[in-house]
């Protein structure tokens, strides 16, 4: 332990050196959500404007820090003042604020969207702090804690951020008490299961095989969900502590993340972080000295979100076809080579390292009595704030929608929970609290954590027939009800998007949804059918509209409207006629303008670029009511 410390002293003063001297240090957001943003132009432009100012700076890379809409943010502090936060800065922007900064000392307050010192640089700047921006002040960073703030490359900035302490605490009592510090936590697994951390911990530590092994899942496959790639870009030294803390705890030799070979950035980032602890003495044989031994490698995923399962996974792991299995045996028992094995999320991992630095009690104090402490969400869809959160169980969906998300430019109408497995609820379930429990009596499930919000433009049905398309591609295809059901469900939502659907498909997609739920093998088969079955309760009037008047309320399946042009709107500006991609629209200046309708594909371009709300989908059912279809569009 003493030679952790020494090596912690030591990064500490290099860490102070690097980012705490007289040198300006600027900090630039290089994790996917930021690259996808344009932050590798704005680094390359940060680059360029130091060498045209002739001014010295250091630059550092750093992970996701939530807010996705805010991408590319810089960071700018200068000798002496706060960290000052700049939003969606692009390269034009960046030389125009480090022009400012560098040159004139000018901070320009109007500019910042936040910064990181105390109360009274607020009262004397004018600038929040940035954890009080709405996103983020309702939240309660514990996993994501150095996400965003330091270095995920710097093996000195994670030391200097606290990185291994918990695994320093772990060393230091026994394997058993390490055990007894997640069972007070009361963590669950946040794969999305909810199944007690620390029983899956006794019960392979119990197993009598040998070697055993601990694997982390990081096959996160939902659309829309990025929270693990977001902690593994950010911080992947949170995970592997985690890693090395369960394997110290149940007596386990060697460690495997198994991660989606499409996160290429994530698994850069492992590899680099594997090779750090390597040489700093975290990994190997008696490690620190204590007779503990243990490595860790990573095995890359082909992509299949099957392998999100873990017989499936692990079936993977040996080189084999991923399907999953009957259970049981399970995985503690004979896992990986038929040996015991530890299988948890990546989440799960992260969380670990700060229960053990601060105890079981400490964690259990965030979140509910049977739903302790927080849990990472990706928030997408149409909420005004888009990105990664981290909120207390607990916490009511109308809160993460309304405050932490700002709500929705049109009226609400649903939130999908729990990814393409998950339900859709509607408005009058917003104030039901986000834990394991409610999320399933509600018809939906926690699932990893991918949260999507739909206002008043989303077709609930074309949702449907979204999810279980996936699903379908998605299944392995070895059980029946899986194979089949979403094979029925499929085809039939099509139709019914389609303008074919026959009243008696309601009662087939039911049919065929508690077949799944009740015969196949695995959770993907059993909660496939949640976003048809969710959706068949809460919003039956919108299948209702599509069958019986083949209409689309939110003008959404292009196969049951057409687009028109309201003359008494229309200004002919010509905006319409500029984004059209395939001519379609046509009319003088200052004149009514119109809609080829054989030529026009329904992009929604027109639609968008209209300030007057001019565009509207007009059902082809003439005798339907176009109200909802007119009120959507505008």
């Amino acid at each position: 332990m003493a030679g952790l410390e020494q090596v912690r002293r030591e990064a500490e003063k290099r860490w102070l050196a690097r980012t705490g001297c007289d040198q300006p240090v600027i900090y630039i957001g290089t994790a996917s959500c930021g690259r996808a943003a344009g932050a590798l132009e704005t680094l390359d432009a940060i680059k360029a404007t130091l060498r045209e100012l002739g001014k010295d700076a250091r630059i550092v890379e750093v992970g996701c820090i939530g807010p996705c809409y805010l991408e590319p943010l810089m960071d700018v502090a200068l000798p002496g003042m706060p960290r000052i936060s700049y939003a969606n800065v692009n390269p034009t922007r960046a030389r125009k604020i480090l022009t400012s900064c560098l040159v004139k000392g000018d901070i320009l307050p109007g500019h910042a969207k936040g910064h990181f010192g105390n109360a009274e640089y607020t009262q004397q700047s004018g600038i929040p702090r940035f954890f009080d921006l709405p996103m983020l002040k309702p939240q309660v960073r514990i996993i994501l804690k150095n996400c965003g703030l330091i270095d995920p490359e710097d093996f000195d900035a994670a030391l200097s951020a606290g990185a291994y302490r918990g695994f320093e605490r772990a060393l230091s009592i026994s394997p058993d008490w390490v055990i007894h510090e997640v069972k007070e936590a009361g963590l669950r697994g946040r794969g999305g299961a909810g199944f007690p951390t620390y029983r899956k911990w006794e019960l392979t530590r119990a197993s009598a095989g040998k070697p055993k092994y601990v694997v982390c899942n990081a096959d996160e496959g939902d659309p829309g969900a990025f929270m693990n790639r977001s902690l593994l870009e950010g911080d992947p030294h949170a995970v592997l502590e985690g890693i090395l803390i369960s394997g110290y705890a149940i007596g386990a030799s060697e460690g495997i993340i198994y991660v989606r070979a499409e996160y290429p950035l994530a698994v850069e980032r492992l590899r680099l972080a594997i090779k750090q602890i390597r040489s700093a003495g975290l990994l190997g044989d008696d490690i620190l000295g204590s007779g503990f031994g243990f490595n860790i490698r990573i095995q890359e995923g082909a992509g299949a979100f099957v392998c999100g399962e873990e017989t499936a996974l692990l079936a993977s792991l040996e080189g084999q076809r991923g399907t999953p299995t009957p259970r049981p045996p399970f995985p503690a028992d004979r896992g990986y080579r038929g040996k015991p094995t530890l299988i948890n999320n990546t989440e799960s991992f992260g969380a670990v390292p700060a229960i053990l630095w601060e105890g079981g009690a400490w964690f259990h104090q965030f979140g509910t009595p049977t739903n302790p402490g927080t849990k990472t969400f990706s928030l997408v869809g149409k909420v005004r704030y888009t990105g990664l959160i981290e909120i207390p169980l607990g916490m009511t969906l109308r809160q993460v929608v309304e405050e932490i998300g700002g709500g929705t430019e049109q009226p609400f109408k649903a939130i999908q929970t729990g990814g393409p497995l998950g339900g859709c609820l509607p408005a009058s379930l917003l104030d039901t609290p986000i834990t394991y429990e409610t999320m399933r009596d509600s018809g939906s499930i926690m699932g990893s954590g991918g949260l999507i919000v739909m206002d008043e433009s989303s077709c609930i049905v074309d949702m449907a027939r979204f999810f279980i398309n996936f699903a379908r591609s998605e299944s392995c295809g070895k059980c029946t009800p899986c194979r089949i059901g979403t094979r029925i469900l499929s085809d039939t939502l099509v139709r019914i998007t389609q303008g074919e659907g026959e009243p008696e498909d309601i009662e087939v997609m039911r049919r065929a949804s508690m077949t799944m739920v009740k015969s196949s093998l695995c959770g993907l088969g059993q909660a496939a059918a949640n976003p048809v079955l969710s959706s068949l309760n809460y919003f039956a009037a919108e299948y209702e509209a599509h069958i019986e008047q083949q209409r689309c309320p939110a003008a959404t399946c292009t196969e049951l409207f057409e687009y028109s042009i309201l003359a008494e709107r229309c200004t002919g500006c010509g905006v319409c006629v500029r984004v059209c991609g395939v001519d379609a629209i046509h009319g003088e200046r200052k004149q009514v303008h119109t809609i080829d309708t054989v030529a026009c594909v329904k992009c929604k371009a027109c639609v968008q670029a209209c300030s007057f709300h001019a565009i509207i989908g007009v059902p082809l059912n003439t005798q339907a009511d176009t109200n909802l279809s007119k009120e959507a569009m505008v």
